[in-house]
């Protein structure tokens, strides 16, 4: 089994990348983290309908979830048990709603118009199962200066999403950045005060998992460079649960080279033997 941070390479690594790697493990591996997820249910709109090991009955209500539930299915909003009908804010809103089931959380979202209720159990088999992230040695060579170019207009791309549909991608500018003697490009989304990537290059496959993302600082007001740490590459949500619906790298964001850095794959444990 690959190992998550050989130990050749644990006395040059950076404190602050050892501290954000185990930050990582711990992050993933929470009750409610993305192993823990174990379904997305999309709604539609209508007179409600049961899902499979949640109570009440649930519907679209335009950008919100309607929940209809009776006191004694002890389906929670802050503590309190749901009675009767309900409407409930997405996680994109300003004040989203969570929601409990015992253990497990259950969580409104809103994707590209559409709702739907996500289940987080802490007892999922991913979570389980799960024993660390593989990586790579911590690599100064790749962390690259870059230059940020943003569009005179920002655009929408229609990108595949790992549950098989395309969705809207809103993108803002590029990272423009140098790997040998060639310059390179990737699109960015855009959050406040940071940048998000996702991308792919030629370890997907072999070594790695199909894509990666990473989020770097926006340049400061007045300059327009930044710096693109590809150490700090991270596995993506649906690398921890099949039921995330994570978009692919958008066109023009898959390099010919090979980026050895970052998050590789997902490490489980071997089996019980007889299991």
């Amino acid at each position: 089994m690959p190992e998550t941070e050989p130990a050749a390479s644990a006395a040059v690594a950076p404190p602050d990348w050892r501290h954000w790697a185990q930050a990582r493990e711990a992050s993933v591996s929470r009750p409610h983290g993305p192993l823990a997820l174990v379904a997305t249910h999309w709604l539609n709109v209508g007179p409600g309908v049961q899902l499979e090991g949640v109570p009440g009955r649930w519907a679209a209500a335009g950008r919100r979830v309607r929940v209809t539930a009776e006191a004694a299915e002890d389906l929670r909003v802050g503590g309190v048990p749901v009675e009767g009908q309900r409407l409930l804010n997405p996680d994109l809103a300003e004040d989203p709603t969570v929601l409990t089931h015992g253990a497990r959380k259950l969580v409104p979202i809103l994707r590209d118009g559409a709702v739907a209720l996500r289940v987080y159990d802490p007892e999922s088999a991913n979570r389980r199962n799960f024993a660390a992230i593989d990586r790579f040695p911590h690599d100064p060579a790749l962390v690259r200066a870059a230059r940020y170019e943003r569009y005179v207009h920002g655009h929408v791309e229609q990108v595949l999403n790992a549950d098989g549909r395309e969705r809207g991608l809103e993108l803002d500018g590029d990272l423009v950045f140098e790997l040998g003697d060639e310059e390179y490009r990737l699109a960015v989304t855009r959050d406040g005060a940071m940048l998000s990537i996702t991308f792919g290059d030629a370890t997907n496959g072999p070594d790695t998992f199909g894509f990666r993302q990473l989020t770097v600082a926006a340049p400061r007001p007045g300059t327009l460079e930044t710096v693109l740490d590809f150490n700090r590459a991270t596995l993506p949500p649906c690398a921890f649960s099949d039921h995330f619906i994570c978009p692919v790298p958008p066109v023009g964001n898959r390099l010919p080279v090979a980026v050895a850095a970052g998050e590789r794959r997902r490490l489980d444990r071997d089996p019980a033997p007889g299991s």
